[in-house]
């Protein structure tokens, strides 16, 4: 039986979990917070401004599973939505994201103490995994480890490459900032894991050389949203050649993203025919983004919904990111009917693979971008062709098959004795 853990949840946390459960592999399912079945964070969620609390909705059939250690992570919610940064913006700082992250490793570590005999393995992700590891390694338990992005050593060096590129970008890499202490943690980590999970070839690709002949590594691509209404190029139609190209950029306002390369690329272009959307929370003050270039529109963070509504009314997603694991904001602009224009680092190398539903671009280089959104939007019936092929694309990219794939990677780590690679 198996334990998963994860500090803050999110989708592919609760695929993973649901996937053990199902496959009656599950033994508890810790999380910091979790509206489910009717409890305390259920009946919270359905007041107004709580809807961080509502994002944290998980079936009831994974009730009779859920351990909950809530008090540090409600602490950093409320201090964060209070303004209250003195508590959440050190590494060191109380209710900051790490020390959120420290405090569940080592509660979850002394559940796995204390449940020995029920457990032949553990299931944790980066930054909350150390402690757990200690404990079941000393227990004979297996570690399986879920990476969500590209290891921490080839993430710097791509960054810092960045920061050279664009100095004045470099407020907005926090990940080039990570203590000595914490990029020590994710190398123990990794090293105490007997498989680890990868969401993209990108990720597996970024493992310290050898990883792959001493454990067992398994792709697990994650699952695209199921929507229920037509996309837009097919139920509306794209708009005529005089209509401006719609492009749409989702996720932290960031050069780890490659907004300053989309940026450039639009510079480009005739503003008179292309329209930058962007959708995400700024790193640094507003300002700063107007002054790299002021013709884009600023959309808010909104609910999940409500990012797909938007995505509907776009024609062309970008996304140039430097690292990620595998970004699936690709794949619900996919789901959407948007052709993708992306590179190999976003995790999206086998989603444009064969050109139909969007363009590999290489990272660093604006012109790429540029060319390609100049072309879709010279070709129109190119575009309206693509948006087709976006959402047959999405549609091979379920949740089930994501589910199938973590309980396989499971069951071949806690029958292998020897850690063999698997691909």
């Amino acid at each position: 039986m198996i334990l998963i853990s994860h500090p803050t949840g999110n989708n592919n946390v609760r695929e993973a979990a649901t996937s053990l459960a199902d496959s009656r592999l599950l033994s508890e399912f810790h999380l910091g917070i979790a509206a489910c079945d009717g409890n305390f964070f259920a009946r919270a969620a359905r007041l107004p401004g709580l809807s961080e609390i509502r994002r944290r909705s998980y079936d009831s059939k994974l009730s009779s599973f859920l351990k909950l250690h809530p008090w540090r992570e409600t602490g950093r919610l409320t201090a964060s939505r209070m303004g209250w940064n003195f508590l959440t913006s050190q590494e060191s700082s109380f209710f900051g994201i790490d020390s959120v992250y420290r405090s569940f490793d080592r509660a979850v570590a002394r559940r796995v103490e204390a449940m020995e005999a029920k457990l032949t393995a553990v299931y944790c992700y980066e930054d909350g995994a150390l402690e757990t590891f200690r404990v079941a390694k000393r227990l004979g338990l297996k570690c399986i480890y879920d990476l969500p992005i590209a290891y921490w050593r080839r993430s710097r060096a791509l960054l810092e490459e960045q920061a050279e590129r664009y100095p004045n970008w470099e407020p907005t890499l926090v990940g080039t900032r990570d203590s000595s202490s914490k990029c020590a943690r994710k190398d123990s980590e990794l090293e105490l894991a007997d498989a680890i999970l990868c969401p993209s070839g990108f990720v597996r690709d970024s493992l310290p050389e050898g990883t792959a002949d001493e454990k067992l590594v398994s792709v697990t691509p994650f699952g695209s949203p199921m929507l229920t209404q037509m996309i837009r190029g097919a139920e509306e139609g794209f708009g005529g050649q005089d209509t401006p190209l719609k492009v749409l950029f989702v996720g932290s306002m960031t050069q780890r993203k490659g907004l300053a390369d989309l940026f450039e690329a639009m510079k480009l272009l005739d503003p008179t025919r292309f329209e930058l959307h962007v959708l995400g929370s700024p790193i640094v003050p507003m300002e700063f983004y107007t002054d790299q270039y002021g013709l884009f529109i600023h959309h808010a963070t909104r609910p999940h919904d409500q990012v797909l509504e938007l995505m509907r009314s776009m024609d062309v997603f970008v996304l140039p990111s430097i690292v990620e694991g595998r970004a699936l904001v690709q794949q619900e602009a996919l789901a959407c009917g948007l052709p993708i224009v992306v590179t190999a680092n976003a995790g999206a190398e086998d989603l444009v693979e064969d050109e139909k539903a969007g363009f590999l671009i290489p990272i660093n280089d604006p012109r790429a971008i540029a060319q390609r959104l100049e072309q879709l939007e010279q070709d129109r019936h190119l575009l309206a062709g693509m948006s087709l092929a976006a959402v047959e694309k999405a549609a091979e990219l379920t949740w089930a098959s994501y589910r199938t794939q973590v309980v396989d990677a499971v069951k071949e780590c806690l029958q292998s004795e020897a850690c063999v690679s698997s691909t």
